[in-house]
């Protein structure tokens, strides 16, 4: 299945919004957010401290009056230079294109599968800047077999679960971690397609450089094709 195919497959195999964080939220409580490099705002922020960016983060939601920020597919942003885990100060290698959809709210949230599936496997990932605990789901259709990946976890959402069980559309699977354990972020779920994991486990790059963007597009399609939120 090529990549155009496999983004229709994708598209179809749900009609409307599906939560991916707790099914309290409707729909028209989501309000997107830019955190690109563009966004002028940001330069007025902190952004190697995860509470200023909480902060930032909370009084947008206020404004807006909305109470769950999503966004970032693709976007371009400078908050990963904080971190030599992405950081390699060249313009092509640089790691600072984002390949998942994060939805922000508050720690503790529960994480739900928006489909069925299984846990492939799972992994505390600890650097600075990464995805803290993390949690990969396998899907598996007759046309096709691709996975999900759910990161910055709490580190009690490893416990009690095990490679191969199952999962049903709107399980809970796990709950949001807060920066002591998230690698340092603003309390959000980042949630990622992969069409293949490319021999990973417990943990995939959610952030491409410019160099590796093409390989990475075609693997890993914008989140909402599943989840529909606009």
């Amino acid at each position: 299945m090529n990549s155009t195919t496999f983004k229709d497959f994708l598209g179809q195999l749900t009609d409307n919004f599906v939560p991916v964080v707790s099914s309290v939220f409707s729909k028209d409580d989501y309000l997107a957010i830019d955190l690109s490099e563009s966004n002028k705002e940001l330069d007025a922020i902190d952004v190697s401290s995860s509470s200023a960016f909480d902060d930032y983060i909370v009084d947008f939601l206020k404004q807006h009056n909305a109470q769950v920020a999503y966004g970032g597919y693709l976007e371009v942003r400078s908050m990963y230079r904080r971190s030599t885990h992405f950081n390699q100060q060249d313009p092509v290698t640089e790691r600072n294109i984002h390949l998942g959809l994060d939805v922000w709210c508050d720690a503790g949230t529960e994480i739900l599968a928006p489909i069925p599936g299984r846990i492939h496997s799972y992994k505390n990932n600890k650097n600075y800047g990464d995805y803290g605990p993390t949690i990969i789901l396998e899907h598996n259709y007759p046309e096709i077999t691709f996975y999900t990946l759910y990161g910055h976890l709490s580190v009690a959402s490893l416990d009690h679960i095990a490679i191969g069980q199952e999962v049903r559309a709107g399980d809970v699977i796990a709950r949001l971690g807060d920066a002591s354990v998230n690698g340092d972020y603003a309390p959000h779920l980042h949630f990622q397609i992969m069409k293949d994991l490319e021999g990973n486990s417990g943990d995939y790059p959610g952030v491409s450089s410019k160099s590796e963007l093409s390989r990475y597009q075609n693997n890993c399609p914008d989140p909402n094709l599943l989840l529909k939120i606009r």
